[in-house]
């Protein structure tokens, strides 16, 4: 059963054309990925099938009585009230009926008159059934599942405006999941939510009875809860009935059948236009000229103008040019951490944390959000202290290191001038360098404030590329960079002869890459021999 609908949809922002003629069917039941570079229109998309929007033309249609929930990447709450209550709000007609019970248990606690009391209990009795079949007598059980869950547990006092970015957009996502849409929309879901919280909403969706689109960078993420992929390609929505990893096959193989089909129309379009040129010379140079020559030149150019033309297939978008290249090599022991503890005020982070990093090791630190890996990775680079224990550096080390936050980056500064502090270079090398970063033209001259936060990834890659130093110490990089941006930077690190230390919650970008991994659990640091995936099936068992 078709659950919504969208035919010859178009939709502008101001002079600006998002997207034309999209026309797809969303059917019960659906796992949906979209996917697409940052700017198609993804999220867009997702407002008209919530209906926060309006098409600029076409039509969207739902089933119905369908109820929709969207997850915006920024959700906005009113203040002044905390985070439980804000989930309770979810049942205000279930709890209003908890109300009206109560109030019939007082009076009946009181009551003296036989038929009165008769005429409450029936009563009650109604409330009662009525509560218990809208799921009144699991509210409690469901809000700590899921808060459990989203480890937003300790988060249940704080007001809304005291709750961080990451913290609002889980707070958001636990909400959206109460209320059970039949149609879930989700728009970046793993962001802020670290390994064992994105596992568990993995469960959660796979075992939900409703529909669900997905909006996502996370390619292990996608693989394990979607069956199609709807592919928004400049302008065009494209259904593929597979997972992540599938719908990249037949991609390629959809590109390259359009391309042949491209280039044999293209073939006899050049083949009529040299034929009807051919028959008008003809036809001028015939005595008398010749008007059966002319008549079947204009049946051909008539039968050329009602071609449909593909349009040319893009093989290869634009993608950053990434390059990492070391001045020189630093010696065999790059790092070395023996018995290091770190207190927060009266809060131990980690104790007797011993890790020795060898060069040209990849090694990454995985763990539970707040468990001290970033602190880790600071302590490493002396921006911050251990209270006990040593940490050594090797010999003709070259530091870049990259925070999730992008803290390096002088925000008040133009990306030119920004880019120039970091590398020493002219005004118009450093533009056609970062014209490999895909930043054009005048748009080099734009405050670091004005980027997205892919872009501001770009351009602090932009820079540790031109540093060229032999130590990669990188805090969450695939953070909002689209599928594309990732898979340049997995390339171009594998190719990186120098060695990385790294913390991410990107499961794909952990076991492609990272054949050492340290798990940080319960303040203590286990060194595992292969990578995400194999550490985590050892901690299983």
């Amino acid at each position: 059963m078709i659950v919504s609908s969208l035919k010859d949809v178009t939709q502008t922002f101001g002079a600006n054309t998002i997207f034309s003629g999209l026309t797809c069917e969303i059917n019960d039941g659906d796992r949906i990925g979209l996917i697409g570079r940052n700017g198609e229109g993804k999220t867009t998309l997702l407002h008209l099938l919530a209906q926060k929007a309006d098409p600029a033309a076409g039509n969207v249609t739902w089933k119905k009585g369908l109820t929709v929930g969207l997850l915006e990447q920024s959700p906005k709450v009113e203040d002044g009230r905390n985070v439980e209550t804000l989930l309770y709000d979810v049942f205000a007609a279930i709890n209003q009926m908890k109300r009206k019970m109560l109030n019939l248990e007082n009076e009946m606690a009181i009551v003296t008159d036989p038929d009165k009391l008769t005429r409450l209990v029936e009563k009650y009795g109604m409330l009662q059934e009525q509560f218990q079949a809208a799921g009144g007598y699991e509210i409690d059980s469901q809000i700590r599942r899921i808060m459990s869950g989203l480890q937003i547990v300790d988060l249940a006092d704080k007001q809304w405006q005291q709750l961080s970015g990451g913290e609002r957009t889980k707070v958001g996502l636990a909400k959206l999941l109460l209320t059970e849409p039949d149609l879930l929309l989700l728009d970046e879901p793993t962001n802020h939510l670290d390994l064992a919280a994105i596992e568990w909403l993995t469960d959660f969706i796979k075992q939900y009875t409703g529909t669900v689109m997905i909006v996502s960078h996370d390619r292990y993420f996608l693989d394990e809860t979607v069956t199609s992929i709807f592919e928004m390609d400049q302008g065009e929505l494209i259904r593929y009935r597979t997972n992540y990893t599938d719908y990249v096959k037949e991609r390629e193989t959809r590109l390259l059948r359009e391309f042949q089909q491209y280039q044999d129309q293209q073939k006899k379009i050049k083949k009529m236009k040299e034929t009807i040129k051919k028959l008008k010379e003809w036809a001028n140079q015939a005595n008398p000229p010749n008007d059966g020559l002319h008549r079947r030149a204009k049946s051909m150019e008539k039968a050329l103008a009602r071609i449909e033309v593909i349009k040319r297939p893009i093989l290869e978008q634009k993608k950053i040019d990434l390059d990492f290249q070391m001045k020189k090599r630093s010696g065999k022991d790059v790092i070395v951490m023996e018995n290091t503890s770190k207190h927060f005020d009266e809060r131990e982070l980690f104790s007797n944390l011993t890790m020795h990093v060898r060069f040209q090791e990849r090694v990454a630190i995985v763990g539970e959000n707040g468990s001290g890996k970033s602190t880790i990775l600071n302590t490493i680079l002396g921006m911050e202290e251990v209270d006990v224990g040593v940490i050594e550096w090797g010999s003709n080390l070259s530091v870049g290191s990259l925070s999730q936050h992008m803290l390096e980056l002088n925000k008040e500064q133009t990306i030119v001038d920004e880019f120039r502090d970091q590398v020493q270079v002219t005004e118009g090398e450093a533009r056609g360098i970062l014209a490999k970063f895909l930043f054009y033209g005048k748009t080099v001259f734009q405050k670091v404030s004005s980027l997205s936060g892919g872009e501001q990834m770009r351009l602090r890659l932009a820079q540790l590329v031109h540093q060229k130093h032999n130590l990669l110490i990188l805090d969450e990089p695939t953070n909002h960079l689209d599928i594309e941006s990732k898979e340049v930077l997995e390339e171009a690190l594998e190719q990186f002869d120098g060695t990385i230390i790294a913390v991410s919650h990107d499961r794909y970008f952990l076991d492609r890459l990272f054949p050492i991994t340290y798990w940080l659990s319960d303040k203590r640091l286990t060194r595992y021999e292969g990578n995400y995936t194999f550490a985590r099936e050892k901690r299983k068992k």
